[in-house]
């Protein structure tokens, strides 16, 4: 099916299932109850979820199959932000010129970053990229805020204003990022007795572009392209050595991810039409790295988990505080109440960090090959549980050594 092998279009048809049904899946607790503030199904966090999945996958096309590690791939992000809120000052609300020129206009930008850092390889290429992104910082930030120019507005971020051009802005368009009129923001609430569910336009066009990206990247990974990055991550320099030039294939990888930079940037600015220099920082550089590391480095589906883990402990833990603890454990007596919430506390609100850097560690030291590599692990135990069974009910015993 679109010449894939068989585990891979049940793959994508998993991811797709699971795009698809979000709403319900994200809204396991009924509205108002106690569990209610672990819901991750409103509009603006799916969004997130499949923008940075996108963000994720396109990373680990460079460093999952080249082990090239990139700290600036968060320049690309702001470069097809700016560009899309470009688009929509010029041109109009329409939002497929705008996420076109953010993946042409990275392109460009990470075609050459990619040409000089890669003449370097190891940490030096990592330096190097994460010099061009705090570069690329400072210019959005300061340097190409100059009111005689200005490009990016400074600290105030990139937004659309009355008296902007937007020439093909029709009398009748919406006046907000849109589809051939369909508004990004168009919501439909579905209730169910105590459950609810939203159905976004905005989330769904993300969904399906990520399905479509996932899919070039599986056809990517299983290319002959592929299995030359592969030999590059292998060992480059024996590659070298038979004659082949690897740093064309390793120049292509670089400026595909950073097209896939740029479209989630694009699509970050399609959902909310404003472009900030804190999209550039290094932070943002190291979330993906942590997100690919996390979900499993060189798998498909792994990126895409951790980008899911990540916005979800950033957006769901960060929300809980003390009041909303002290009404979990409103049971228990008064002095031990206190106790676990004075326990708890560190690790939820502004300490969410605290409790996915522990995450982190953990999986990085007992599940090196991230979450993927666990629910592989949880599936063999199961198959060997079901053998055992199996073997068990017709009788079947091992011979004695």
């Amino acid at each position: 099916m679109f010449g894939l092998n068989k585990k891979d279009t049940s793959l994508l048809i998993i991811v797709g299932l699971l795009t698809l049904l979000a709403p319900f899946i994200l809204n396991p607790f009924p509205e108002g109850s106690a569990m209610a503030q672990f819901n991750a199904g409103y509009p603006d966090l799916m969004q997130r979820f499949v923008i940075f999945g996108i963000f994720a996958i396109g990373f680990n096309i460079l460093f999952g199959l080249t082990g090239y590690l990139s700290f600036g791939h968060a320049a690309f992000l702001g470069v097809g932000s700016y560009s899309a809120v470009w688009m929509f000052k010029l041109l109009s609300y329409n939002i497929i010129p705008a996420i076109a020129l953010s993946v042409v206009v990275a392109g460009v930008f990470s075609l050459l970053i990619g040409y000089v850092s890669l003449r370097r390889s190891g940490i030096y290429f990592s330096i190097l990229t994460l010099a061009f992104a705090q570069m690329s910082f400072a210019l959005a930030y300061s340097v190409l805020s100059n009111p005689k120019f200005n490009l990016t507005n400074g600290e105030t971020g990139l937004q659309v204003y009355a008296d902007d051009p937007q020439i093909l802005q029709g009398a009748n368009s919406p006046d907000l990022p849109h589809l051939f009129g369909l508004p990004m923001r168009a919501t439909y609430t579905m209730d169910v007795g105590a459950w609810s569910f939203d159905f976004n336009a905005g989330y769904y066009l993300c969904a399906i572009i990520m399905m479509v990206v996932f899919y070039l990247s599986i056809r990517i990974f299983r290319s002959p392209f592929g299995m030359m990055l592969r030999a590059v991550k292998s060992n480059q320099q024996r590659m070298n050595y038979t004659g082949l030039n690897s740093k064309p294939y390793t120049l292509a990888a670089f400026v595909i991810s950073g097209m896939y930079a740029g479209l989630a940037g694009g699509l970050m600015a399609a959902m909310d039409p404003l472009a900030g220099a804190e999209r550039m920082q290094w932070t943002a550089s190291g979330e993906v790295v942590l997100m690919t590391i996390l979900g499993g480095t060189g798998t498909l589906i792994g990126p895409v988990l951790g980008a899911g883990f990540i916005k979800y402990f950033e957006n769901i833990f960060s929300k809980i505080n003390d009041n909303v603890l002290h009404s979990w454990f409103a049971f228990l007596p008064d002095g031990l109440e206190d106790a676990v919430v004075f326990v708890i506390h560190p690790f939820i609100g502004k300490g969410w960090h605290l409790t996915l850097g522990i995450l982190f560690m953990l999986v990085v030291i007992y599940l090196p090959g991230g979450l993927v590599e666990g629910g592989q692990r949880l599936l063999n135990r199961m198959k060997r549980k079901k053998s055992k069974a199996d073997d068990a009910k017709s009788g079947k015993t091992e011979p004695a050594e």
